[in-house]
């Protein structure tokens, strides 16, 4: 299914006849990406999860994300943005949203290989970032509601490892999102441009060079939020192992470069709750709801994974906490 839309793209426009077989490319979890190789260039193309373009709000989302594009491209922040054919960046072929871009030929940053100079460099950049269209204003987010109970019960039935994952985790996932949802009412109300997802595996570095990709999550958040997320990704938690050399190191370089860091750090860390929205999301995925049957193995997977990172941030508190003292 998926050749034939490339095959599509590549006739559509005018790419030329590709070179070797489209290859898919390693990163994020949602949608797809493949290299096309063809007589005309280099691309890659990002095929759209359906699933979530059915969304009541994907299109406004997608829409505000291309014009904060927009916005950093004018600041000359390093980012590699999609392509712009027929007037707009969003495409479209038999019911297919895409994006295509130019070939960056980098590669993203495994943990391990993680230094001190790509969080300074990283933390610079993003309070650059940060300080593009900062706006007093309050940070609005929707409290997390995951009825975990539903889900055990329905796991009970189709997948036994990850009904006893969740079931003996259940005080702790309730405990976690109430304590969230208290916490985010006492962030400073303050929002900038956040890329959302500005992780390792979003940066693709070139020797000393880097450009920032997977765009379509931007939009105007809380660089509190932003700028502590990234220190703990950016320093080993996804790994469940944060280096605090590394943490310090990029909250330093952020503050440095102009970033402003909140009062009460505790409030932040319950706040923190990315971690819960996409252990939700594959619960999901793992029970077959509102995705494709080959999503159901990478929810199933993804489940496990963030159930690692769910009970290392809780153990994890103490020392982050005194970290940020």
């Amino acid at each position: 299914m998926d050749i034939d839309i490339l095959n599509k793209i590549c006739q559509q426009y005018d790419l030329g006849t590709l070179e070797c077989e489209p290859a898919p490319l390693k990163g994020g979890f949602m949608h797809k990406m493949y290299s096309l190789f063809t007589e005309t260039g280099k691309y890659a193309v990002k095929l759209l999860n359906p699933y979530v373009m059915q969304r009541e709000t994907a299109m406004e989302n997608y829409r505000m994300a291309e014009s904060l594009e927009r916005k950093l491209e004018e600041n000359d922040i390093p980012i590699l943005p999609a392509m712009i054919l027929g007037g707009k960046k969003m495409q479209s072929i038999d019911g297919q949203f895409f994006y295509l871009f130019k070939w960056y030929d980098g590669k993203a940053l495994k943990s391990e290989d993680i230094r001190k100079h790509h969080c300074e460099k990283i933390g610079s950049l993003l309070a650059r970032i940060h300080k593009i269209d900062r706006k007093e204003a309050p940070y609005c987010r929707d409290e997390i509601s995951a009825d975990w109970d539903f889900y055990i019960n329905q796991l009970e039935h189709k997948n036994r490892e990850l009904y006893y994952l969740l079931k003996d985790n259940r005080t702790l996932l309730y405990e976690s999102q109430a304590a969230g949802n208290e916490a985010m009412k006492k962030i400073p109300p303050v929002i900038s441009i956040c890329h959302n997802d500005m992780d390792s595996k979003n940066v693709l570095w070139s020797g000393e060079d880097y450009l920032i990709i997977d765009l379509e999550c931007l939009s105007y958040s809380s660089p509190i939020m932003e700028s502590y997320e990234l220190a703990l990704c950016w320093s080993g938690y996804e790994k469940c192992s944060i280096d605090f050399e590394l943490f310090n190191c990029f909250i330093y370089s952020y503050v440095k470069a102009g970033g402003q860091l909140p009062n009460d750090w505790e409030v932040v860390y319950n706040s923190n709750q990315g971690r819960l929205e996409w252990l939700e999301y594959n619960v999901k995925r793992s029970l077959g709801i509102d995705c494709s049957e080959e999503e159901i193995a990478t929810g199933i997977s993804e489940v496990k994974e963030t159930m690692e990172h769910v009970i290392y941030y809780h153990d994890a508190k103490k020392d982050i906490l005194d970290c940020l003292k």
